[in-house]
């Protein structure tokens, strides 16, 4: 199995008079463009993808919308576990029951996102993630705390270079 950790893309500045809770912060025009250049890079690294699943906040289920367009993954499903705030054992035990051969993605949030990857491959240290920026944990069997092994860990520039430009590009 292997599972990718993709943080959301480029949201707007927090602003409690256009988004009363931080759940509802959209990505911004930009980051819509943005994201959807690194998910183009994405789908150059990965292949197999069945499903997405998706922190509850705006940003990343519009992120993950995306992935899902580009990559042409139909399923993707909302996780509270993949919320802000969410330590890396409830994230994992969301995912530890999939013994799938193939992908999946996880979009959420920082720091969770890069404690849950350090957690993964047994680091007592975080992979942080940037922006619509990824990495590529493997698993032999279930995923669990410590029994994964880190693929790659790239960061959006180089996904959105791999991603190419989209003539509308902002």
């Amino acid at each position: 199995m292997q599972i990718i950790l993709f943080r959301h893309g480029p949201a707007g500045v927090g602003d409690p008079t256009r988004w009363p809770s931080d759940v509802d912060r959209p990505l911004t025009p930009r980051g819509i463009v943005r994201t959807r250049r690194a998910a183009r890079g994405l789908a150059r690294l990965a292949s197999d993808v069945v499903f997405i699943l998706t922190s509850p906040y705006q940003r990343a289920k519009e992120t993950a919308t995306i992935l899902g367009e580009v990559l042409g993954v139909a399923t993707v499903d909302t996780v509270d576990a993949l919320a802000s705030g969410a330590a890396p054992r409830g994230m994992l035990a969301a995912i530890e029951s999939l013994h799938l051969e193939r992908t999946v993605i996880l979009v959420g949030h920082e720091p969770d996102l890069g404690m849950l990857a350090g957690a993964m491959i047994g680091s007592a240290r975080a992979l942080p993630l940037k922006k619509a920026g990824a990495c590529a944990i493997v698993f032999e069997g279930a995923a669990r705390i410590g029994g994964g092994s880190l693929v790659w860990h790239v960061p959006p520039r180089i996904l959105r270079k791999l991603g190419g430009k989209e003539a509308h590009a902002i």
